[in-house]
């Protein structure tokens, strides 16, 4: 996995041969973020990333200049890893929430410009994941909801839904918030 822009443009993280999480390919990642880039400026963003697994979107988002990142992820180890990860390219603006994504996304008081989440494509609530995000104080208004999920699934009915795209088995909704 690499940091496709920005500062650290080129960097390699290797997380180790045991990790369970599947990070977003590089390939996808740098489709989505062309995309994102025609959209706003990262600079000085918000950025709540949900389902780290690996903190590939985070260390993405604070290469290009976001303000700040919160990257939740559940497992002990992956939060560890993303934690040494960011400390070890002085990302001091990342912090790492070790929490349940449904339990964060309902306590959580701060409001973000981009929500990204990437969860396991078994998850038995992800076509419950927009409907959550979008409904939960945590988008600002006019703020994006990327979700990144298998093929399986259809969400342009969605009245929030602004695109699809996919790269080749990659998949990501980008939803936007209600407001200014």
């Amino acid at each position: 996995m690499r940091i496709i822009s920005g500062q650290h443009r080129g960097r390699v993280i290797v997380p180790d041969r045991h990790f369970s999480a599947r990070p977003t390919t590089d390939f996808a990642k740098e489709g989505l973020f062309n995309i994102l880039a025609n959209q706003l400026d990262f600079e000085g963003l918000r950025v709540l990333d949900l389902f780290s697994g690996t903190g590939g979107i985070s260390y993405e988002f604070m290469s290009r200049g976001a303000a700040q990142v919160d990257a939740v992820e559940l497992d002990a180890r992956h939060a560890a890893f993303i934690q040494r990860s960011a400390a070890l390219m002085h990302m001091r603006e990342l912090r790492v929430v070790r929490h349940d994504v449904a339990h964060f996304i309902h306590i959580c008081r701060s409001r973000y410009d981009i929500v990204f989440a990437d969860p396991p494509f078994d998850l038995k609530w992800l076509s419950e994941l927009p409907d959550m995000v979008l409904s939960a104080p945590v988008l600002a208004p006019g703020g994006l909801f990327v979700l990144e999920h298998p093929k399986s699934y259809d969400f342009c009915k969605h009245p929030a839904f602004e695109m699809h795209r996919n790269y080749g088995s990659v998949h990501f909704t980008i939803f936007k918030a209600s407001g200014v």
